[in-house]
Parts: structure tokens; C-alpha cells; sequence
């Protein structure tokens, strides 16, 4: 993990490291576990507004309101998936229509 990576997290508030006495950053495990969970889903594509949502009710052991927030969030996630599946059919379009102009021009390439 990037230290620059690390900053990104602590400014979009994702992450709070606690302070040593000469003011580096101290990652404990519970930090570093949050940190994990973020890389994944970052990796799965989720939008940082998306993770700060949800990260609290996955990290933090609680059930508490978890319902609401699930079935919100689940909205927000079905939403995101659904337009990364738009954009993923007009990029196969984009490409089928690549992959025929490409075999039309080596037929009749001399």
C-alpha cells in the first residue's frame, strides 16, 4: 500500500491513523483491516462516496441500523452496476464494430 494511497484515505475520511509523538501516522490493525476493505472494494469498481457510505456497518461489527443502510446502499450499488453494464455493452458494440471493419479490411488489402 502507497503512503500516497494511504493519504487519499485519510482526506476522503475512510481511514483516521493515530498519531505517534513525532506525528507520524500510526496504522493499528484495525486500520490496517479497514484499509483491506477498502482496497476491495475500490478494486470491485465502487465509487468513493459508495464505500464511505457502507464502510462504517462493515467494519465496525454493529448491526445497528445495518437494515436501512443495507437496502439503501444495495440500491446505490444494483444503480452503479447497472450503468457499468451500459457502458460495457457500448464498449462490445464498439468493439464487434472494430473487429468487422478490421476483417473487411484485410480482405481487401492488397
Amino acid at each position: 500500500m502507497s503512503a500516497r494511497s494511504l493519504r487519499h484515505y485519510e482526506d476522503e475520511g475512510l481511514i483516521a491513523p493515530g498519531r505517534s509523538s513525532n506525528g507520524f501516522r500510526d496504522y493499528c490493525r484495525s486500520t490496517v483491516d479497514r484499509v483491506l476493505v477498502i482496497r476491495s472494494l475500490l478494486e470491485s469498481g465502487l465509487p468513493v462516496r459508495l464505500i464511505r457510505e457502507v464502510l462504517p456497518h462493515l467494519t465496525d461489527g454493529s448491526d445497528t441500523g445495518a437494515d436501512v443502510v443495507c437496502v439503501e446502499f444495495l440500491h446505490e450499488v444494483q444503480s452503479y452496476r447497472d450503468r457499468l453494464a451500459a457502458r460495457i455493452a457500448v464498449l462490445n458494440d464498439q468493439q464487434a464494430a472494430l473487429d468487422a471493419y478490421l476483417r473487411q479490411a484485410r480482405r481487401t488489402d492488397p
